[in-house]
């Protein structure tokens, strides 16, 4: 019989019901949540899960040998805190992101980790972006030639939110808020880079919030840019890729965010997260024949691909999908991005 991997939740927001368990439920047969920890039972702002222990006792989760793997899903201030928790209990732990404000704390963790023999990781879904995914099948068809450079937006129009904002702190910032999940694509997909140019701004002025970014990273000749911003009426295209040979565009975002927003769910719609042909990016390219232009079907994005990784590595002793290196260099960026801002 298949092994099933039991998981353990402390935290039992958004974050756990939007962007954890709808994957979880469609995995059964690998896998189920048993145990959700919450600070206060009587706030339901979500659905209770059949079959799943609710409790206001943490012990419940640290405590019980069926547990696998216990997930943080708490505001990211508390991340270290609770973490360091589950890993002195002597659990496998999945923190979500941003993992944690410094590189400081964040090796902390994964120290007391290797000491206690239990895996540590970062919750990185986004890897599994449609938009991301499709931009890897291009680049590896070789359609596109040498890569010369990639632009990577992720832009709102939300004005509200920096405006709010009265005060900077480096974890709560944009960059720390957005950054965590675009730089981990570069990241997982391209390496380290040989350098990186930040430009990070407050754009409402010193002493407010973080609100832009324009990350470069340089890996020999080829320049991959992170760019967001609060204040983009129109949204720049999630991806450009431009090549020696051609160029690659993909303007619509990856749709399972906005599917889950509209609780539109993978267990109870085959068409979840798909894109539509009009949400198709456009290949433009050159070789023996002429000129090429067509459109390029998306790649099916899943966030549960993340847990399938995850089951293989805590019950088949897999390598981690996201290593600790790569989490610690992205929190260096984070870092460094935000230095200089006050």
């Amino acid at each position: 019989m298949t092994r099933i991997m039991q998981i353990g939740f402390i935290g039992n927001g958004k974050s756990t019901n939007r962007y954890h368990a709808p994957f979880i439920l469609t995995r059964t047969d690998t896998m189920k949540i048993k145990t959700i920890y919450a600070r206060n039972l009587e706030k339901k702002d979500w659905a209770r899960i059949d079959g799943v222990t609710y409790t206001d006792n943490i012990d419940d989760v640290l405590k019980d040998p069926e547990i696998d793997v216990v997930v943080v899903t708490l505001p990211h201030q508390l991340h270290y805190k609770f973490a360091k928790t589950v890993l002195e209990a002597g659990k496998n732990c999945v923190l979500e992101k941003p993992f944690t404000a410094t590189v400081k704390e964040a090796q902390e963790l994964f120290d007391l980790a290797k000491e206690k023999g239990v895996m540590l990781q970062c919750y990185q879904n986004r890897r599994f972006d449609s938009d991301f995914l499709t931009v890897q099948k291009v680049i590896e068809s070789g359609r596109l030639g040498d890569l010369l450079e990639v632009e990577m937006h992720f832009d709102y129009y939300r004005p509200e939110i920096p405006e709010s904002v009265k005060e900077f702190r480096p974890e709560w910032s944009y960059l720390y808020g957005h950054g965590c999940h675009t730089l981990d694509q570069v990241i997982s997909y391209f390496g380290k880079p040989d350098r990186v140019h930040y430009d990070v701004r407050q754009l409402l002025g010193e002493g407010r919030m973080n609100d832009y970014f324009d990350l470069d990273l340089y890996y020999g000749v080829l320049k991959v840019s992170v760019k967001s911003s609060y204040f983009r009426v129109k949204s720049r295209p999630s991806f450009v890729v431009y090549g020696k040979k051609g160029m690659f565009e993909k303007y619509y975002k990856d749709q399972q965010e906005t599917d889950l927003k509209k609780f539109y769910l993978p267990a109870e719609h085959a068409d979840f997260g798909l894109d539509t042909p009009e949400q198709f990016g456009t290949l433009i390219c050159y070789d023996e024949d002429g000129f090429h232009e067509e459109k390029v079907p998306s790649v099916k994005g899943d966030y549960g691909y993340y847990y399938d990784a995850l089951y293989e590595t805590i019950i088949n002793g897999k390598e981690q999908l996201v290593t600790p290196e790569q989490t610690l260099l992205q929190i260096e960026m984070l870092e460094t991005g935000v230095s200089g801002l006050k």
